[in-house]
């Protein structure tokens, strides 16, 4: 009996009975629809939130090449810009220089204007004191003349030889006497 039930039993181990068939198929159909739930209530979930996040990371890694080429923009045009204030803070500058040179130039020459108009009031100045000495130096001759013609007619010469007298006196007195 022994042998047998341990026949029995090791017959049956090997044995596929209806039994052990139901159970697998229905342990397949289990696992299929745990599977199908798990994929529809975990794995789906699971994946659209990997595919969400890879979809953000390339959407920022997008974003940051993005921001990278207008910084590099922005940067060219700083560049650009400090390059093109540099050419306008040299321009500004020798703007200004020319115009110190011009306002140098134009001082310079009005200071010569003036001193020419200074040397020029002087001469006629000196001119005129000059003129001024010459009719002085007339008027007192006239003075002397008319001593001299008093003195003539005191000693009764006659007309004639006063005015060549006083002709011959204003002719040594003359002109040398009152230009220098």
């Amino acid at each position: 009996m022994i042998l047998a039930t341990e026949t029995e039993g090791l017959s049956r181990l090997f044995d596929l009975d209806l039994q052990l068939l139901a159970d697998t198929v229905l342990m397949i159909i289990a696992m299929f629809f745990l599977f199908m739930f798990a994929s529809h209530f975990l794995f789906n979930p699971v994946r659209k939130m990997l595919a969400d996040r890879q979809a953000k990371i390339k959407s920022e890694l997008e974003q940051a090449a993005i921001d990278q080429k207008s910084a590099a923009e922005t940067r060219v045009k700083y560049e650009e810009k400090l390059s093109q204030a540099d050419k306008e803070a040299e321009a500004i500058l020798a703007d200004a220089r020319k115009r110190g040179m011009e306002n140098e130039a134009r001082i310079v020459a009005e200071a010569r204007e003036e001193a020419a108009k200074i040397v020029e009031r002087a001469k006629v100045e000196a001119e005129l004191e000059k003129q001024k000495m010459a009719d002085e130096v007339k008027r007192e001759m006239i003075a002397v003349a008319s001593v001299m013609a008093a003195k003539i007619v005191q000693a009764n010469i006659d007309t004639n030889a006063q005015h060549e007298l006083i002709e011959e006196t204003l002719k040594e007195i003359g002109d040398k006497t009152w230009q220098s």
